[in-house]
């Protein structure tokens, strides 16, 4: 062998070793990747997205993919001359406007998703909260400024019924989740948030990771005076800081939190702008982005 092909093998071999402890770790454990950002609009990121994910199949993970598609939703809406409106953070979704929702999350984005997917093998399978009662919800209304707000069919989640996924995940498969759910007290769908569906699904789950993409390096320390990126917090630490961030943060970092309190080992919020920025997390020493942690022992 030359001395060049030496010195090119060596990192390489270097670099899989590094990650066989984490590869140790994380075998037969399923991890809940809400897929979102930057990552779903451009064709590079979909692609690198993708084979990650077929990646960690391959490597002895059962991943879990929970999409929305705000991008995709506003651009539809608008063709059909369909206002979007807005309302503490979240869309308000009448009637026509939910057709429109289902028909880009199911018809659209999922579907392009699965294609992707299974470009590498028959693996991705897609479904919506809708099927086998996956996810149930109920009329949700925000308060803002002290008064319960109707922004029409957007459903706080009640219940999870991981029933269809865990057959999926027996089977080998990837499950690709639109985040639509099943009303719970009328023959209707409702829109839930992305955000709150994966952290709901993974704790369901009992997920070893819930991994949140997103258009940010991760939770800033003290944004917007320093881009210093806080690694790694505990549950309690980030209850605090959660009526300091930005409306778009909130959903996303509410979610790790509710994941890690409900049994889930880490939640971590990583850059979808970085390709592989996955397989960076899970299988690297140094990981990226801000992982949240369940409280020590004796903390609260």
């Amino acid at each position: 062998m030359s001395t060049t092909r030496k010195h090119t093998a060596l990192p390489k071999a270097q670099i899989l070793i590094e990650a066989l402890p984490w590869l140790t770790r994380h075998h037969g454990k399923t991890v809940v990747i809400k897929f979102g950002g930057n990552a779903m609009v451009d064709e590079d990121l979909k692609a690198a997205f993708a084979q990650d994910v077929v990646f960690l199949r391959h490597a002895g993970l059962k991943p879990v993919v929970v999409h929305g598609g705000g991008p995709q939703i506003s651009r539809a809406l608008d063709k059909a001359g369909i206002v979007s409106e807005f309302k503490a953070g979240l869309r308000v979704t009448t009637e026509d406007a939910m057709d429109v929702v289902r028909m880009v999350l199911a018809g659209q984005v999922q579907r392009e998703l699965v294609g992707l997917l299974n470009e590498h093998g028959p693996f991705a399978v897609g479904l919506t909260g809708e099927d086998a009662h996956t996810i149930t919800a109920t009329r949700h209304r925000p308060e803002i400024d002290g008064e319960f707000v109707d922004i029409g069919r957007v459903g706080e989640i009640t219940e999870i019924d991981t029933g269809a996924i865990e057959a999926l995940l027996a089977d080998g498969r990837i499950p690709v989740v639109s985040s639509i759910a099943r009303s719970q007290d009328d023959g209707h769908v409702y829109n839930v948030n992305a955000d709150t569906a994966a952290a709901a699904l993974a704790a369901a789950l009992g997920a070893e990771t819930l991994m949140v993409l997103t258009d940010v390096e991760g939770l800033y320390e003290d944004w917007p005076n320093s881009d210093e990126v806080i690694s790694r917090l505990t549950a309690s630490q980030l209850e605090k800081l959660l009526p300091e961030l930005s409306s778009g943060m909130v959903p996303k970092m509410e979610g790790c939190l509710h994941a890690v309190r409900g049994g889930v080992t880490t939640a971590r919020v990583i850059d979808g702008r970085v390709q592989h920025s996955i397989l960076l997390e899970i299988f690297t020493d140094e990981g990226i982005g801000t992982m949240v942690v369940p409280d020590e022992q004796g903390e609260s």
